[in-house]
């Protein structure tokens, strides 16, 4: 039997660094159409069920020209800039619960972060499989930074310091312990999670997912267009 998969994707308008950014076309589809086509590949593995966050009528209507139909209008209180992604997530997941509804693992897919494919999200859900006591999984890449070697935080005086350092001096960023940063693509938890009632998606349970490609996520208009040239110019290795 196929395990019931929860698919929240947030999509809220009013974006600032890129104008209508959920909606703006990459290589011709909707950006948000790539969630939404990748969420249709996963009905192969999993029994899903997809939810719409988005407060823009005009997300709605192009989600729906791409199958995805909701009655679902994300309240005011999470349309702000200042609303976290996780507590979107869990109030789309609670609608979705009034009907009796449960699902055995919920699956963001950022809108604003699609380089990735279907064998990421499956490989990423083997970690469940390997590692049962798992809570949650969310996707990283190797940083271009390391805080125990280039990267500092000032001081109240102004001087500056390693952000982390140690007790011997580290000379080469290969020799420093390896870091990661989040690329914001997916987030995947287990039903349980949501009973912890957490405010974060840290917890002593939680595990990377990390991608062997190139992934980011569009913060301002550079971003898109760079996105843009890979994906035109079919410098990915990969189908998003």
């Amino acid at each position: 039997m196929k395990k019931k998969l929860f698919i929240s994707i947030c999509a809220r308008g009013g974006s600032k660094g890129v104008p209508n950014k959920n909606i703006k076309k990459l290589d011709g589809k909707p950006l948000i159409a790539y969630s939404i086509i990748l969420s249709n590949k996963l009905k192969q593995y999993f029994d899903v069920k997809l939810g719409l966050s988005t407060d823009d009528l005009k997300i709605k209507e192009v989600a729906q020209d791409f199958g995805l139909v909701t009655d679902y209008i994300r309240p005011n209180l999470l349309a702000s800039d200042s609303a976290g992604k996780l507590d979107v997530i869990k109030a789309l997941y609670a609608h979705h619960q009034l009907d009796d509804y449960v699902a055995d693992f919920v699956l963001d897919l950022d809108v604003s972060s699609p380089l990735r494919n279907l064998n990421d999200i499956l490989n990423a859900f083997h970690i469940f499989e390997k590692e049962p006591e798992t809570l949650n999984v969310f996707s990283v890449s190797k940083a271009h930074k390391n805080p125990y070697f280039n990267m500092v935080e000032q001081d109240e005086n102004g001087y500056v310091h390693l952000c982390k350092p140690l007790n011997q001096s580290v000379y080469s960023r290969q020799s420093a312990p390896e870091v990661f940063e989040m690329n914001a693509s997916f987030y995947i938890f287990r039903n349980e999670y949501f009973k912890l009632n957490k405010d974060s998606v840290f917890t002593e349970k939680t595990r990377p997912f990390i991608m062997d490609h190139i992934c980011f996520d569009i913060d301002e208009t550079l971003d898109f267009e760079f996105m843009e040239f890979l994906v035109k110019n079919q410098k990915l290795d990969f189908e998003i």
